[in-house]
C-alpha cells in the first residue's frame, strides 16, 4: 500500500489536492463543517495526501483549524490550534506539530490520513494506532466526524479490522467523498 500511495503521489500530487478541495467544499455543511466548528488536520508525512491547501479553504471559511500533537507521557493525540502562518515545531514521526504553547482544543471533525481504506470505512494507517486510541478516547465524550484521506488507489475490498480499530465516517479522495457503509 506504501508502494501504491507513493505512485499515485507521484502521478497525481498538487493536482490531489485541489481536487479534494473540488469534493469536500461544497458538501462541508453535510459533515457539519460550518464557520465556527473545529476541524483537525494533519501535517503529511512521506506520500500522505497534502491536505493544507483544503484546511486555508476552511480556515477563509471561518472553521478553527487545528493540528494533532504528540505528547510525552500520554497515548492519545492532543489537538492544538493552528493557523497557516503559525510556527511549528518538529514532532516525533517525521511530522510537525503547533508548540505547547498553542491552545489545545477538541476537534468536530478531523481529516485522517491512511495507507488504505474500506467501503465499511476500516482503515489501514501507519501502524502505531495513534489515531485510533484518539477516536476512542474522543468518541467517549461526543462523536466527532472522522473523514479519511486518500488517494484513490488506496481504496481496497477489504480492510482487516479488529476490536480496537475505530472506522471512519467519511471517505475522501480525488475522485470523491462517500459516507462510509
Amino acid at each position: 500500500m506504501r508502494a501504491l500511495r507513493l505512485v499515485a503521489d507521484q502521478k497525481e500530487g498538487p493536482d490531489a489536492g485541489l481536487a479534494i478541495i473540488r469534493q469536500m467544499l461544497p458538501r462541508a455543511e453535510q459533515l457539519g463543517l460550518t464557520a465556527g466548528c473545529i476541524v483537525a488536520g494533519y501535517w503529511p508525512i512521506i506520500t500522505e495526501l497534502d491536505i493544507r491547501p483544503l484546511m486555508a479553504r476552511l480556515e477563509a471559511q471561518g472553521l478553527v483549524c487545528a493540528l494533532p500533537a504528540i505528547e510525552d507521557g500520554r497515548d492519545v493525540l492532543t489537538f492544538r490550534r493552528w493557523g497557516l502562518t503559525d510556527d511549528l515545531e518538529e514532532a516525533p514521526l517525521d511530522t510537525r506539530q503547533p508548540p505547547s504553547s498553542a491552545p489545545e482544543v477538541v476537534p468536530d471533525a478531523l481529516f485522517v490520513p491512511l495507507l488504505a481504506v474500506d467501503a465499511a470505512g476500516n482503515r489501514l494507517g501507519q501502524g502505531k494506532g495513534w489515531y485510533d486510541r484518539t477516536l476512542v478516547a474522543l468518541r467517549r465524550d461526543q462523536r466527532p466526524c472522522a473523514i479519511g484521506v486518500g488517494f484513490h488507489v488506496q481504496r481496497i475490498a477489504r480492510v482487516p479490522a479488529g476490536p480496537n480499530d475505530q472506522p471512519m465516517d467519511w471517505i475522501l479522495t480525488p475522485e470523491g467523498l462517500e459516507k462510509s457503509t
